[in-house]
């Protein structure tokens, strides 16, 4: 179902940047960054928005 293969990806894309931490020191060698077998739009679309998420909060920030 493609709202599944969205969910996948936001939770993919949001801890894309605490694995990609991780394989760059050499740690767990064994869990994907990108989950190349779930590919399709709607995971591709929910890895783009999860990913990009802790970085729009942090532009989106005001300034006091």
């Amino acid at each position: 179902m493609w709202w599944q293969d969205f969910l996948w990806g936001a939770r993919n894309g949001v801890s894309a940047w605490i694995v990609l931490l991780l394989h760059a020191f050499g740690g767990f060698q064994d869990l994907p960054f990108y989950h190349a077998a779930r590919g399709g739009n709607w995971y591709d679309f929910g890895f783009l928005l999860g990913a990009g998420s802790p970085l729009l909060g942090v532009l989106g920030r005001k300034r006091r």
